[in-house]
């Protein structure tokens, strides 16, 4: 499989670390976004929402959108799962999941900010807007997961620690304060702990500087 990637993308770094827990053989394939790649025809004709990740499959099926693909995973590639068996507590994880998937990252990305500069709006002022959804998302967050688990949900990490360690990554970057989101921070230290985050980390992918 080919996983067309960019090294600070937080939908790749979700997909990078569930196809390293399931223990998937990929080859990763970079789309330099800050530099347009993701705009060239070749590209466009696989992904027309002219982002990553894209996953094309042995036999050539491309698939698209992070939170797609992680449910191709989870469907096809069932061990380890990344959602609970219970039809309830999997409700309950993905509504942790898409806090960060679907409130969070959507108003935070590379077009929406570069958007929100062309508009006149200043680097602090960009900054100040992601932080501060990434505040409100995290709070919202931190009331949806298990308040004792070792990660969000469990003994073992899923779907919604798969969302929050890549978003923690841009709060850490952008200067989020995250003093009143210590057991967050601290589920993001067990994770990275792990191989197969370890791994995902965006300054151990290929196209990192």
């Amino acid at each position: 499989m080919k996983l067309y990637t960019y090294w600070r993308s937080t939908t790749s770094y979700r997909v990078r670390i569930a196809m390293n827990l399931k223990g998937l053989d990929f080859e990763p394939v970079p789309v330099d976004l800050v530099s347009g790649e993701q705009k060239a025809p070749d590209y466009a004709a696989l992904n027309p929402g002219l982002g990553v990740p894209t996953l094309v499959l042995d036999d050539g099926t491309v698939l698209t959108q992070s939170m797609a693909i992680l449910d191709w995973l989870e469907e096809t590639h069932p061990d380890p799962a990344l959602l609970p068996t219970d039809a309830v507590a999997r409700a309950k994880v993905r509504a942790a999941a898409f806090t960060i998937a679907a409130d969070v990252h959507p108003v935070n990305n590379l077009r929406v900010i570069a958007r929100l500069k062309s508009m006149g709006h200043s680097e602090e002022e960009a900054v100040a807007w992601m932080t501060d959804w990434m505040t409100s998302g995290f709070a919202a967050f931190s009331t949806l997961i298990d308040p004792d688990a070792p990660f969000c949900f469990g003994d073992v990490p899923g779907l919604a620690d798969l969302c929050l360690v890549p978003q923690l990554y841009n709060a850490h970057r952008w200067g989020c304060d995250l003093t009143p989101f210590a057991r967050l921070t601290q589920i993001e230290a067990r994770c990275l702990d792990l191989p197969a985050f370890d791994a995902a980390r965006p300054e151990n992918q290929p196209d990192a500087p």
